[in-house]
């Protein structure tokens, strides 16, 4: 951790407004980004970035150092998203059992191919893998998706992810195997 964030976080503790400030800037961007690539809905991510450093503010008194701000920020980002993405289970599974399995359009099939007018072909097979890896992703459980997002969209290293969801790094690094085995699977023909 750097030492200015570090003296941020130590007046931010203090009451310090201007520095906590800083440090959501700091983090901002990314924790859109991380609770984005889970919850695919700009609406529920603002809803989470709010949520996380609301809970931040309230709880930063009781960050002591034995992890990184970020590993500590994003396991409240990932427990704020995995609590999301049970709560879309349970609605989905009501509206199946209600006899209507729709469950409303996917924000990602509403935006249209940037690159489509350069080269058509290109932008048929990129279409393809996005579709096919966001169905893979959506098949693998929430931690294994966690997992496997956190380390190949976000660069975070096993020790790091263990840390963010309170599990051992053996068990963050078997998930991943798993959750990797099934991606090969989904996407074989591709790779």
């Amino acid at each position: 951790m750097a030492a200015e964030e570090a003296s941020l976080i130590r007046a931010a503790q203090q009451g310090d407004q201007a520095a906590f400030e800083r440090l959501v800037q700091a983090h901002d961007a990314d924790v859109l980004r991380l609770a984005m690539s889970f919850l695919r809905s700009p609406e529920d991510a603002r809803d989470i970035y709010q949520e996380a450093f609301l809970r931040v503010w309230r709880n930063l008194r009781h960050f002591r150092f034995d992890s990184s701000f970020e590993s500590w920020l994003y396991r409240i980002v990932a427990n704020l998203c995995l609590d999301v993405l049970r709560k879309r289970k349970v609605r989905r599974q009501m509206l199946a059992v209600a006899g209507n399995g729709e469950t409303g359009p996917d924000m990602l099939d509403r935006v249209p191919e940037a690159r489509a007018e350069t080269d058509p072909q290109r932008a048929l097979l990129s279409r393809e893998i996005e579709e096919r890896t966001r169905s893979a992703l959506e098949r693998l459980s929430s931690r294994e998706r966690l997992v496997f997002e956190l380390r190949h969209f976000h660069g975070m290293r096993l020790k790091e992810i263990g840390l963010v969801l309170g599990a051992s790094e053996e068990a963050v690094k078997n998930c991943l195997f798993r959750a990797t085995q099934k991606m090969r699977l989904a996407l074989g023909d591709f790779l």
